[in-house]
This record gives C-alpha cells, sequence and structure tokens, in this order.
C-alpha cells in the first residue's frame, strides 16, 4: 500500500505527495536532520545516486533515526 498525501502533516512536510517534488529536491529528516541527497542515494538502503525522494521504495526509512518517509521536510534550496 502507497503512502497517500493526508491534510494533517506540517506544512513543508513531504507527506507522501510525490508530485510537490522535483527530482532533484533535497528534503530533511525532521528528527535528526539528515539530508536525502538524491543526487548522492543512500548507501545505507543501497539506493544509487539520481534517485528522486519519490522514487524511493515505501519500506524506506531514515538511515540515521529510522524516521518515517512521509515526515521528511522539502528543503528549500
Amino acid at each position: 500500500m502507497s503512502a497517500t498525501p493526508d491534510e494533517s502533516f506540517l506544512p513543508g512536510s513531504y507527506g507522501g505527495d510525490a508530485s510537490k517534488l522535483e527530482p532533484t529536491t533535497r528534503l530533511e529528516c525532521k528528527i535528526c536532520w539528515y539530508v536525502y541527497d538524491p543526487s548522492v542515494g543512500d548507501e545505507h538502503w543501497q539506493i544509487p545516486a539520481g534517485t528522486p525522494f519519490g522514487a524511493l521504495p515505501d519500506f524506506w526509512s531514515c538511515p540515521e533515526c529510522d524516521g518515517r518517509k512521509q515526515d521528511f521536510m522539502v528543503l528549500e534550496d
């Protein structure tokens, strides 16, 4: 089952709505401040560089603190 957008998320939260993300959008964990950068990927989960945040598998979580994917915050560059 995939995540669906939820109006109860904080403004700036990903919340499961990949339609508002560009392929290069970086997102930050609201718990530990880990930044997922698509140009780098995620070595812990073996996600290759170039993988947009919206394309991460549903089971993906923060490699530092196990925070939920839908709770990541969109970084404004």
